[in-house]
């Protein structure tokens, strides 16, 4: 009796050592999207897709989860009126037949307890290619704004836009596009 008391004691802790997948919500007033490409030869241009939302899943004990970012891509903004309307034209972003930009992610790679890749897939006209995001920051507690559990994530690639059917004035804007994401996530 001693014996199945001790077993059934060890399971038990054993079973609550082990973290249970759990959601984040992503803070859309701390997340944003953005992208770095060459003009010209000139210079590096940027621009930025302010409305970024999703979920993130994390099970921090065996270091898997998904993400599912959705980015708006009339939120596109380079500090230039006339060539954020050019931007969301059918030329390059189309943003009418093609209102979000999307990422899925397949899988994460940790380094001991920090995440280092998120492998995925991007969807940008309509067009889906894998994508690997380099973490180059990553950051999890508690919001001590919200006393929520939190994470956060920074993240960089870098694709052609001709994979995404986006040919719009090659060469003498690039190919070679660097995407940037931030995303911090709170606890469901």
């Amino acid at each position: 009796m001693k014996r199945k008391l001790v077993t059934i004691l060890l399971v038990s802790f054993c079973g609550l050592a082990v973290a249970a997948p759990q959601t984040y919500i992503i803070d859309p007033s701390h997340t944003y999207a953005g992208y770095e490409i060459n003009h010209l030869g000139l210079s590096l241009q940027h621009g930025v897709f302010a409305k970024v939302n999703g979920e993130v899943v994390i099970d921090s004990a065996t270091h898997t989860g998904n993400v599912n970012v959705v980015i708006d891509a009339n939120s596109l903004n380079t500090n230039y009126p006339m060539r954020d309307v050019d931007l969301k034209s059918r030329k390059f972003f189309n943003v009418i037949q093609f209102p979000a930009l999307k990422f899925k992610s397949k899988s994460f790679r940790f380094d001991g307890d920090d995440l280092k890749f998120v492998d995925g897939d991007l969807t940008i006209l309509g067009v889906t290619k894998p994508v690997t995001l380099q973490v180059v920051q990553f950051g999890h507690g508690k919001n001590p704004m919200t006393g929520k559990d939190a994470y956060g994530v920074n993240a960089e690639a870098t694709i052609k836009r001709s994979d995404f059917g986006m040919t719009a004035y090659l060469p003498a804007i690039a190919d070679s596009v660097k995407l940037q994401i931030t995303v911090e996530a709170e606890a469901n």
